[in-house]
């Protein structure tokens, strides 16, 4: 059901996945061609704000804080499994894995690449503080207009 919270938090939500996105980009080699990267974590990020954050409005403003930083890391965890299975994906057409089970072991072992490649300061810093802060945010909503 749409509730104002749920609302704020698809936007909120939208903007810090589309800001980390953003901030990621630099960490990589230069030739790498990102097309529509920050678009689809923006997207990641209004459908997992809506379904996780604003679900979890109204619990009060200590809860919210962490509550943000559970979507924030949330949104990590589903654009790194998609753009993780995109690239198994490329891969096993390019015949690179010998099974089933290599593709799948693969998927894990490029995530866990993109995953080290997102450990540096700018992408975490702007996940956890647009997290807390839009915790807090979905929170005052809920409470504005409930």
């Amino acid at each position: 059901m749409p509730t104002a919270a749920r609302l704020i938090a698809a936007a909120v939500f939208l903007a810090v996945a589309y800001v980390a996105a953003e901030l990621f980009k630099p960490g990589l080699p230069p030739e790498t061609q990102f097309g529509w990267f920050a678009p689809i974590c923006a997207a990641a990020g209004f459908v997992v704000g809506w379904a996780v954050m604003g679900g979890l409005a109204g619990r009060g403003y200590l809860p919210a804080a962490g509550s943000g930083l559970r979507t924030s890391v949330t949104i990590v965890f589903w654009v790194l499994l998609g753009f993780s299975v995109r690239e198994m994906i490329l891969r096993s057409i390019r015949m690179r894995y010998d099974g089933v089970f290599d593709a799948i072991e693969g998927t894990f072992d490029i995530m866990l690449d993109y995953g080290l490649a997102l450990l540096r300061p700018e992408p975490l810093v702007a996940l956890a503080i647009g997290g807390v802060l839009g915790g807090l945010l979905v929170e005052w909503g809920n409470r504005r207009w409930r």
